[in-house]
């Protein structure tokens, strides 16, 4: 039964507005009135499969927490018992956004019309990425959703941890670096000239380092504007360049290269590559079809390239350990605890053992580096305040001496 969105007057006049499920529009206004409101407008949300449906669902309803919440609650009621078409109902009851209960409704009416669940959340392909579905997907095809999606909701959960920790391990050289260029820039632009001017009529000669600060003082005021339009220049020509997929990949394969935070970016890859295979070969998807939604999760070009090259290998009848021990873009853990869950048969353990213990040495490495760049960021900081303050002050101490 299809969802209706209505706003409508009650007998005080006041206007109300909210979903209800009805046949068809006419059925959905006679609801309206036998509540003793008068509908004003009844439209319907679109249903999956037109065209309406995926713009409707464009834009982000979840956040990234948001969704883990969500499939964490779905899971609970799901697991308990209760039919998907309750659980969407009691979801769609408790949402406080009301994109958001527009969405679950959509679903609701979806499955009520006989759609599998997996085929209804594609009419959200920003909320549900491949991934999601196709878990799904397998919880259905299995009967076990309750428990599928509970493991779905443990992966985002891990996901958004790890990706918060990296965020917060350098937010704070981040921060401290953009105050330290403000601050620079002002004593240069602004402190420097100003002081360093009353020094100038004197026509004596200044120290070596006053010089040079106003050099580049006056360098800054004069060119900086250009400095700034050839920096955005050059960001917008790197972002444009970017999209051409051959040299995108190319720029990925470099920054992997990048000493320490190369080293990052191939850590936090493999371990959300490892997290997805893991999580969807647990849930009974075919290693292909997995190993195919676990490429497409990498951000990193290069390692995309090598994950779907090890996909032609593996479908070819290569092992997944070997397929994978070839690409040294891969750290080498990966394809030991994949070789081991092979000969095992515990593939989707062994990989998720190598997800955990991935995704703890990039935070160990975050934190590491965060560390030490913080000391290191201050002693700069005061090197170059230190450096701007004695171009001030020596004029200041020659002049004493010319004095005496």
């Amino acid at each position: 039964m299809p969802a209706y969105r209505f706003e409508a007057l009650d007998a005080s006049g006041k206007t109300l507005s909210g979903l209800l499920e009805a046949d068809n529009a006419k059925a959905a206004r006679a609801q309206l009135r036998t509540q003793a409101l008068v509908p004003l407008a009844v439209s319907q949300v679109a249903s999956a499969g037109t065209e309406a449906t995926g713009m409707r669902f464009k834009r982000g309803v979840f956040s990234a927490t948001g969704l883990a919440v969500w499939t964490r609650q779905l899971a609970g009621l799901v697991g308990a018992g209760l039919p998907l078409e309750r659980a969407l109902t009691a979801m769609g009851d408790e949402a406080e956004d009301p994109r958001q209960r527009e969405l679950v409704a959509h679903l609701k009416s979806e499955v009520n019309a006989g759609s599998p669940f997996a085929r209804a959340l594609t009419s959200a392909p920003r909320e549900f990425d491949d991934v999601y579905r196709s878990v799904v997907a397998a919880g259905e095809q299995s009967g076990a959703l309750g428990g599928v999606l509970d493991r779905l909701s443990d992966d985002l959960e891990e996901r958004q941890e790890l990706r918060g920790k990296l965020i917060g391990a350098t937010l704070y050289p981040a921060i401290v670096s953009v105050i330290a260029i403000v601050i620079v820039l002002f004593l240069v632009t602004y402190v420097v000239p100003q002081v360093a001017s009353v020094f100038t009529s004197s026509k004596r000669a200044l120290p070596a380092l006053t010089i040079a600060m106003l050099a580049i003082s006056s360098f800054i005021r004069s060119f900086g504007w250009l400095l700034l339009v050839g920096a955005a220049a050059g960001v917008t020509s790197l972002s444009l360049m970017l999209r051409n997929e051959a040299f995108r990949e190319r720029f990925d394969a470099a920054w992997l290269r990048v000493p320490l935070i190369g080293k990052l970016a191939r850590g936090y890859n493999a371990a959300r590559f490892a997290g997805t295979l893991a999580m969807l070969a647990g849930a009974g998807v075919p290693i292909l079809k997995a190993l195919q939604a676990a490429a497409e999760t990498l951000g990193n070009r290069a390692m995309r390239a090598d994950a779907l090259d090890a996909l032609v290998q593996v479908r070819e009848g290569a092992p997944l350990a070997a397929a994978l021990g070839g690409k040294k873009r891969f750290p080498a853990i990966l394809a030991m605890f994949a070789r081991q869950g092979e000969q095992t048969g515990q593939l989707p353990k062994m990989l998720d053992r190598a997800a955990r213990q991935l995704g703890n040495e990039v935070q160990r490495r975050a934190l590491q580096m965060a560390t030490i760049l913080e000391p290191l960021l201050i002693v700069a900081m005061g090197a170059v305040v230190l450096l701007i303050v004695l171009a001030v002050l020596l004029p200041i101490i020659q002049l004493n001496t010319w004095v005496r």
